[in-house]
């Protein structure tokens, strides 16, 4: 064991404790590391293995190449983390006003409803999945997916049949079919657990009773968690990384550990477990759930949040598109940040206004 080095590297793109999970577990498979420790703190990963006579930037480089997928890189200097790019606000506030104001026409429609904290509609919950879709922690259920389907890929679906060398086209588009299962297990798994453990949730806040500065509360709490997370999207403030709550990292490796399984239902089972997964979004609406206070309702609001997430989701599943592409897109996430942090205000501040302490302030 004297060949053992370890080595301390600064991980570019990490964002959350989903990262760290996410980070923790694909380096963890590199055969030549054997303990992995990420700190979403200084954003570093603490790597030791036996990497023979690599230098540490050697070792960085392939390192790097396995995470640049996910969209990470590390490296042996800190990254500028303060260094933003301010022009693509010009872009990305335009944008986020055209989506806010379409919000606000489909509100006046009545397709969705964000004025009430005391009820988000379905649709909301369905625009507030499509927006995680596209942030940072859904990036990484997106990359669960993307080294799923390569395990997959590399082992062969145990339930398909080894096409000859001379497969026929039918036989082809079997193999097709075959590669496309997992996905379609792994959607299914996760829309369904999204509808019973929500509904669960909700079921457990009946329990409770909650009245209204119950609600208020808890309103208080998804507004600001939503926030911070809308914050975090900017890219402009590295020490609100540090505030976003979220699930133990542990959880988090736990389910990106179950893509080595090789069994035939895996991809089912992963879908589920993502419930668990350390996402803000997903944890906002979960305790906006409890506040339901019924199955029915807390249910179907846990599946409109998973249905919304499902085109982006879909798109990375049945496609070569990639997760590092999006990870570097500014403009998009501050769009998505901007828009974020309209829905926490607009809940924040409406939290009070059911509770009377101020008037109503938007009229729309």
């Amino acid at each position: 064991m004297n060949n053992q080095k370890t080595y301390k590297f600064h991980v570019n793109g990490m964002h959350c404790n989903a990262c760290v999970a996410l980070t923790e577990s694909e380096l963890a498979e590199v055969k030549e590391v054997l303990r992995v420790k990420a700190s979403l703190k200084d954003l570093s990963v603490e790597v030791t293995g036996e990497f023979g006579d690599k230098t540490a930037e050697h070792v960085a480089d392939d390192l790097s190449e396995v995470m640049k997928p996910h969209g990470y890189t590390l490296s042996l200097e800190p990254f500028d983390k303060l260094r933003v790019k301010w022009s693509d606000f010009n872009i990305a506030i335009p944008i986020a006003v055209g989506f806010i104001g379409l919000f606000i026409l489909l509100q006046k429609l009545g397709i969705v409803n964000l004025i009430s904290a005391s009820h988000v509609s379905y649709g909301t919950a369905f625009v507030i999945g499509l927006i995680a879709s596209m942030s940072t922690c859904m990036a990484v259920v997106g990359g669960l997916v993307l080294s799923m389907s390569a395990n997959f890929a590399k082992e062969g679906d145990p339930t398909s049949p080894i096409p000859s060398r001379n497969a026929s086209d039918g036989t082809a588009r079997l193999r097709r079919a075959s590669k496309s299962r997992p996905m379609l297990f792994f959607h299914v798994g996760r829309l369904v657990s999204f509808f019973v453990l929500g509904g669960v949730i909700g079921a457990i806040g009946s329990a409770f009773q909650l009245g209204i500065m119950g609600t208020f509360t808890l309103g208080i709490v998804v507004g600001l968690v939503m926030l911070i997370l809308g914050i975090n999207l900017l890219e402009i403030f590295p020490w609100a990384k540090r505030l976003q709550p979220s699930m133990p990292s542990f959880v988090g490796r736990r389910v990106h550990g179950l893509k080595n399984a090789g069994h035939s239902l895996t991809p089912l089972l992963i879908g589920v477990a993502t419930f668990f997964l350390p996402c803000g979004f997903t944890q906002s609406m979960q305790i906006y759930t409890l506040t339901t206070g019924s199955f029915v309702s807390g249910a179907l609001i846990m599946c409109a949040f998973a249905l919304g997430t499902l085109p982006i989701l879909g798109l990375i599943s049945f496609s070569s598109l990639g997760i590092h592409k999006k990870a570097q897109s500014g403009i998009f996430f501050k769009t998505a940040g901007l828009v974020v942090i309209f829905f926490a205000i607009f809940n924040i501040v409406n939290s009070f206004v059911v509770i009377g302490l101020i008037p109503a302030v938007f009229s729309f």
